[in-house]
């Protein structure tokens, strides 16, 4: 094999795993971005639940809310006057 020929040879060789690697990083280029895509819906829904979540709490937790709970499932009620016994240091 003459040297123009190996040359030849070496550079058409170089030239196609030079496209191969381009296909291959094109490809996963959309791979990644497709999974990009997916993981910004991902989030967007998580942080739809998030803030509903956040508002269930705040409307679960008001204190007219927790006093009527108290009241009728646990049968709470404020202390008598005589039933308070004051602790002193």
């Amino acid at each position: 094999m003459t040297p123009r020929a190996f040359s030849l040879a070496t550079v058409s060789v170089l030239c196609l795993a030079s496209a191969l690697a381009l296909v291959y990083a094109r490809f996963q280029s959309r791979v990644l971005f497709a999974d990009s895509q997916a993981l910004s819906k991902e989030r967007d829904r998580l942080d739809i639940e998030w803030r509903r979540l956040q508002l269930e709490q705040g409307a679960l937790a008001t204190s007219a809310r927790v006093e009527r709970l108290a009241r009728t499932q646990l049968e709470m009620r404020l202390p008598r006057s005589d039933e308070i016994v004051m602790v002193w240091q």
